[in-house]
């Protein structure tokens, strides 16, 4: 079964929104990322993983919003098998948007979706750094 762990934002400055959140909730830095795709913190709360983004370009942030948006950017399932769950997906009416350029086994490795709606979320099989399946 799919679980709801992931939480991403895009902010201009990913160490500044981590400090706020880190002292108004108590959240605890689990990790930072500096990829092709963007430059965040990743923040738990013991559960879920919130990832603090500033994206690269407009293409990774999606070109409706464009690197700039601010804001909540998407969300990420952690699921048992990405092969079946994109099929599901798809067969649901949702389409592929983009996969991270990182090794399949990484821990940082998803792969992004838009529901029929055009919202974005991911699916990973690993999960992220600071959640718990």
């Amino acid at each position: 079964m799919a679980k709801l762990r992931h939480i991403a934002m895009a902010v201009p400055d990913p160490e500044e929104a981590a400090k706020f959140y880190m002292k108004t909730f108590g959240m605890t830095e689990a990790g930072k990322t500096e990829s092709p795709i963007a430059s965040g913190v990743y923040l738990t709360d013991g559960t879920i993983c919130l990832a603090l983004l500033n994206y690269k370009t407009d293409e990774a942030a999606g070109k409706e919003r464009g690197k700039d948006y601010v804001g909540v950017h998407h969300v990420g399932f952690w699921v048992d098998d990405l092969d079946e769950q994109g099929k599901s997906i798809e067969d649901n009416g949702g389409t592929f948007f983009l996969d991270l350029p990182i090794e399949k086994e990484s821990l940082y490795y998803e792969k992004k979706y838009r529901d029929p709606n055009g919202i974005i979320f991911d699916i990973s099989h690993n999960g992220w750094v600071g959640s718990k399946k």
